[in-house]
């Protein structure tokens, strides 16, 4: 049986649960589930964006509720903390202490200003360009700043629909 094949089959109990460790926003995970079956991992994939695309607010802060301040280690044994632990280890091992200390100041300021965690794809990105961002971002207004942390938390959600699909 195909993974999508699998995946559209999945009793719904696993479904959430895969999903919900994709994107903690129950918005989000019943609006993928419920367009099941799908054609193929593209059809999945374009789903699952779009409905993060059209999230709420309140769902959005919701998705970042289950994300760590970047740089900060993932707690627990849930796959989305075993994920985040992933996504942010390589940026982990190639900060220095100086840059460790700017990005805790970074998400300090970053928290301070917007009243949520600062969230960033950050897989495949060194810590200093993960700081970079940070600082960049901060000149940001609300209203840009919620587009783009939208947009970070579907690049999230994806990459991990996309090992849940890898893993059927």
């Amino acid at each position: 049986m195909s993974a999508i094949a699998t995946f559209n089959a999945l009793p719904a109990g696993r479904l959430e649960e895969d999903l919900l460790a994709c994107l903690a926003a129950p918005a989000w995970a019943a609006e993928v589930a419920a367009k099941r079956p799908y054609r193929d991992r593209a059809d999945v994939l374009a789903a699952a964006g779009a409905a993060a695309d059209a999230l709420a607010w309140a769902d959005v802060l919701r998705g970042l509720s289950a994300h760590p301040r970047i740089g900060e280690r993932a707690a627990g044994d849930s796959q989305e903390a075993s994920w985040s632990r992933t996504e942010q280890s390589a940026a982990a091992q190639s900060a220095d202490d100086a840059t460790k200390a700017a990005l805790i100041t970074a998400n300090r300021e970053y928290e301070d200003r917007f009243g949520h965690v600062f969230l960033i794809f950050a897989s495949g990105r060194s810590q200093a360009e993960i700081l970079a961002a940070a600082r960049e971002r901060l000149s940001n207004d609300e209203t840009t700043e919620r587009a783009v942390v939208t947009g970070e938390l579907r690049k999230i959600a994806l990459l991990r629909l996309e090992r849940v699909l890898d893993a059927l």
